[in-house]
């Protein structure tokens, strides 16, 4: 079903909107949340909390593109579940790659971070920049939390392509933040 169907099913507050959803997005969205998490069950629950959120949220909202709508709720729930999990010191392994980022963006490793307003139109500018490999490589890592390795596999490139590329790639975010004069 294509998605402005199913945001206008959520609009006439039918509950086949959330099943509508599930079946298009759940790969994605567990894929997403598994990579936060490393816990199929955790993950699993997150889903259905997104999927709750999605049923919450629209109406009002009318999101242009359900899928990334969507992968943005899974992303943050998973990460505030993440934060539980790290207060409650019951999984000490979870690795989350925006630690990349604290050696410029100290907060950056709490998902509050890019949910700056300011920091947020910053990033969505800076991503438009990018060439679009570029772009997929970074969004792959930093917002789906896919691994170096399966980043190398999906785009026939080396694991060391791929970490230059991040790399590169996180400096010239610094140096845009800073020429914005972004508060580092």
């Amino acid at each position: 079903m294509e998605d402005e169907k199913i945001v206008a099913l959520f609009f006439e507050r039918d509950e086949r909107a959330i099943g509508e959803a599930d079946a298009k997005y759940r790969r994605l969205c567990l894929r997403i949340s598994e990579n936060i998490l490393k816990s199929r069950w955790d993950a699993e629950e997150c889903v259905a909390d997104s999927l709750m959120a999605l049923w919450k949220t629209i109406p009002p909202k009318r999101p242009e593109d359900l899928r990334a709508y969507l992968c943005q709720i899974v992303r943050n729930n998973s990460l505030t579940r993440l934060d539980y999990l790290l207060a409650e010191k019951r999984s000490a392994g979870a690795e989350v790659p925006l630690s990349e980022f604290e050696e410029f963006l100290p907060d950056c490793a709490s998902r509050g971070a890019f949910g700056e307003i300011e920091l947020e139109d910053l990033f969505n500018r800076f991503l438009a920049e990018l060439k679009p490999e570029t772009r997929k490589i970074f969004v792959r890592r930093y917002f789906f939390f896919d691994t170096v390795q399966d980043i190398a596999a999906d785009f026939n490139i080396s694991e060391s392509k791929v970490k230059s590329l991040l790399m590169r790639t996180r400096k010239k975010l610094k140096d845009y933040l800073s020429e914005r004069e972004y508060d580092l």
